[in-house]
């Protein structure tokens, strides 16, 4: 029995109020690693009203977790505006269950996915266009060409978002990571579709300093390097 059919089986035979206190006795937490196994298991039978009762918990995994699920649910028409908020918390991990929740409504719903990320590449919050960054920039998911493309796109939204900052905006933590995630996400994108992510790519500008970071980060990373 795999790790995830063993959770899945699990949360099948408790009840749904209970879900906060199984989740907080198996988060994996305090440690390196949160239960990932667990929160996909959770991904595939939890909606709207689970992921409310989580966050209500306060814990931080369950927190993770509602953000997980309310990413994956984040059409437009869904709860998207809450998703969006998470993806600004404060809490790192919560951020990134954002970020997976994205990348699971991208495997149930492609369009949605593409949607919501550029209109979050648009947002004020460097955080918010982080989670739509990591969001479309999985692997799984760029096999799509429509999403491969709105990955190039949604990377050289953000990226020049990021460079217009002022200096001082730059080194906010917020800005930093953003730099981070785009750091690694624009050879991930330009694998999946070097056609138009190579030219893309070699047009950042190389003056600014972020951006050359991001170039010469992305440029480490073995799948760009091997097309260069």
């Amino acid at each position: 029995m795999t790790d995830a059919t063993k959770w899945d089986a699990t949360l099948q035979n408790v009840p749904r109020s209970a879900w906060p206190r199984l989740l907080g006795e198996h988060s994996g937490l305090p440690g390196p690693r949160a239960n990932l196994s667990l929160l996909e298991a959770l991904l595939a039978q939890a909606d709207e009203a689970d992921a409310r009762m989580l966050l209500a918990d306060g814990g931080e995994y369950q927190a993770m977790c509602a953000a997980a699920v309310l990413g994956s649910r984040a059409e437009r028409s869904g709860p998207e505006g809450v998703a969006r908020e998470l993806a600004a918390d404060a809490r790192w991990r919560v951020r990134e269950g954002v970020a997976i929740g994205l990348q699971h409504l991208g495997d149930r719903n492609a369009a949605a996915l593409t949607d919501v990320a550029r209109g979050w590449a648009a947002d004020a919050s460097p955080l918010v266009q982080r989670a739509a960054v990591a969001g479309i920039c999985e692997p799984r998911l760029l096999h799509d060409p429509a999403v491969a493309a709105a990955a190039i796109e949604v990377c050289q939204m953000t990226t020049a978002f990021l460079a217009a900052l002022p200096p001082e905006r730059n080194r906010q933590h917020d800005a930093r990571t953003l730099r981070q995630a785009l750091g690694y996400c624009w050879s991930v994108a330009v694998a999946a579709r070097p056609g138009t992510g190579l030219p893309a790519f070699r047009e950042l500008d190389e003056r600014h300093p972020d951006v050359a970071w991001i170039i010469r980060e992305n440029r480490r990373k073995a799948r760009l390097s091997s097309l260069l």
